[in-house]
């Protein structure tokens, strides 16, 4: 008796672009993720010619703008669980602080991109978008903090744009030392102190 032969549904091309996307920050989240991902490198890891992946992204630029598009709106949405989750402005931004921390010693190659080490032969036009996610972050810290007044009925005495700047700059600071330390760095170790250190800021 012949055995049937089953052919597979072909991946659509919005399947194929998260394919790529997964492919390429599996790329970036390994051992040698400093080493420039090549389209090359890329089409061979995902299975494709360098050709085939051109009809799923125009550039590699795109690649990495779509990722960090990903990158963003994952965190941004922990964010805001964590908003929905906690009451009091100063435990938010502990725990926001903890999770972005938490977010970037996961994903080794997303902490490589926003710190530019993987985005050192790229475009500039990535550093630009790297630059404007901070920016997003930024602002998300502005309006949490911003809500204090409404929520408890305090203000902050510092500029909240300076105290915003002050926690993405925290941020940074960790990812530049994860990627320094190849992510051996264990920055959960000091937060409790460097906590004890910010908090009374934010007072």
């Amino acid at each position: 008796m012949v055995e049937p032969i089953i052919k597979m549904p072909k991946k659509s091309v919005k399947e194929r672009q998260q394919q790529v996307l997964e492919v390429l920050l599996t790329l970036l989240n390994s051992e040698d993720g400093m080493q420039r991902v090549t389209t090359v490198r890329l089409a061979e890891a995902v299975g494709v010619s360098e050709g085939a992946l051109y009809r799923y992204y125009p550039s590699k630029t795109k690649m990495f703008e779509a990722l960090l598009d990903n990158i963003e709106s994952a965190l941004i949405s922990q964010i805001k669980a964590v908003t929905h989750r906690e009451e009091a402005t100063l435990t938010r931004i502990k725990v926001i602080l903890y999770t972005i921390l938490e977010f970037a010693r996961k994903n080794p190659g997303v902490t490589r991109i926003l710190t530019g080490h993987a985005l050192m032969f790229e475009e500039d036009i990535l550093k630009m978008r790297v630059s404007k996610f901070f920016d997003g972050l930024e602002l998300q810290f502005a309006n949490i903090l911003q809500m204090r007044k409404v929520r408890e009925g305090k203000a902050f005495e510092q500029d909240i744009r300076l105290l915003s700047a002050f926690l993405v700059t925290f941020c940074e600071g960790q990812f530049q030392r994860l990627v320094r330390s190849h992510f051996r760095y264990d920055q959960f170790q000091h937060f409790e102190k460097q906590w004890l250190l910010i908090k009374p800021i934010f007072e």
